[in-house]
């Protein structure tokens, strides 16, 4: 039988993002954009319960219960000299299949990962909410821990995460680090929010915006002095700030309107594109609340915040059709990439004289 420690140890080598154990297939990896089989030996239902039952004995003899009983867990583990995994364990045609995401032990580098001054600039508010969006895999819990990360260094604070798995382990240094992982040190996402409000905290990291109740903890949290850093899953400024308001009853949405233009600081939508030297490159759309985006918020003509955004140069903003136009132009990316992640396709082919 594979030995699962020795086969971790080989992919992270490796240098790939993702582990995949899925029967009628070989075990497969993801680096770049391409998935590969690590060889020609496909896994039958007893490989993959064996290798799914390995990953719960690498994770401190984790209780497989919740698995057995929802058909899904999502949780996190390292191996001492290796690195850190996420792990999501799930069943597919009545098999055990997983995915498993290597994390590196060490603390990203924003420089190294092209993530603009403006984007890390915002690690020095102190108060406000700050959002980083994009589909999954798009980098957003790196972005966030590069922004942890800088407030740990330069700053005394109090800073309270919840994660649903952690992935980056902070240590203490100029800050004090409270990380807490739902399932495992809280229920869920709005009772630990609940709770960290009685933290003492001065920053909060609240590892997704999944449903209106976390929400206006979160944005009771901003108003009350606090920086508060989150992610959803949505592409764009406009979808984001939709996505919030639209998360309430018709009700309540012209308050919570008020609330976002009052407590919102900057939304970050990025995603991640191959490049032709096989790496990922990543595109930003970066938002800043000045007083006309925080008009447009109020009044609900989040339409119009696009426009606003593409003409706001001089206040560190940029648009993501503009940010994809500049990475083709440097030739970063492919016209093909570019098109295809544009939030304008039309339009950026015009404006790259195509």
């Amino acid at each position: 039988m594979m030995n699962l420690e020795a086969l971790l140890k080989e992919l992270v080598e490796k240098g790939v993002a993702d582990i995949f154990i899925i029967t009628g297939s070989a075990v497969s990896y993801k680096k770049g954009t391409q998935i590969e089989q690590l060889n020609d030996a496909v896994l039958s239902p007893t490989d993959t319960e064996e290798l799914v039952t390995q990953i719960y004995q690498l994770a401190g003899n984790r209780s497989m219960a919740a698995f057995k009983e929802e058909g899904d867990d999502d949780f996190s583990f390292a191996i001492k000299g290796v690195s850190r995994f996420r792990v999501n364990t799930y069943k597919q045609r009545g098999t055990y299949a997983a995915v498993i995401r290597i994390v590196s032990f060490s603390m990203p580098d924003p420089l190294c990962l092209h993530i603009p001054s403006t984007v890390m600039d915002l690690a020095e508010l102190r108060r406000g909410l700050v959002l980083i969006t994009g589909p999954a895999g798009s980098g957003k819990t790196t972005t966030l821990a590069c922004l942890i990360d800088h407030i740990n260094k330069n700053r005394n604070a109090h800073v309270v995460t919840l994660e649903n798995p952690i992935e980056y382990l902070h240590r203490h240094s100029k800050s004090l680090i409270s990380q807490r992982e739902i399932s495992i040190d809280s229920v869920s996402y709005a009772h630990a929010l609940r709770a960290a409000l009685r933290e003492s905290p001065d920053v909060i990291l609240i590892g997704e915006l999944r449903d209106s109740e976390t929400i206006s903890i979160a944005l009771t949290a901003a108003e009350t002095g606090h920086l508060v850093l989150s992610t959803l899953h949505t592409v764009g400024a406009v979808n984001t700030v939709d996505r919030l308001v639209d998360s309430f009853r018709a009700e309540q949405q012209a308050q919570v309107r008020m609330q976002l233009s009052m407590v919102l600081q900057s939304v970050i939508s990025q995603q991640l594109l191959p490049s032709p030297d096989g790496s990922m490159v990543p595109a930003f759309e970066i938002m800043h609340c000045t007083p006309a985006i925080r008009n447009l918020v109020r009044e609900g003509r989040t339409h119009q915040m696009s426009a606003v955004i593409n003409t706001s140069a001089s206040e560190g903003m940029v648009g993501m059709d503009a940010s994809l136009l500049a990475l083709y132009k440097e030739g970063k990316i492919s016209q093909q990439n570019m098109v295809t992640h544009a939030l304008s396709p039309e339009t950026i082919l015009k404006q790259a004289n195509i």
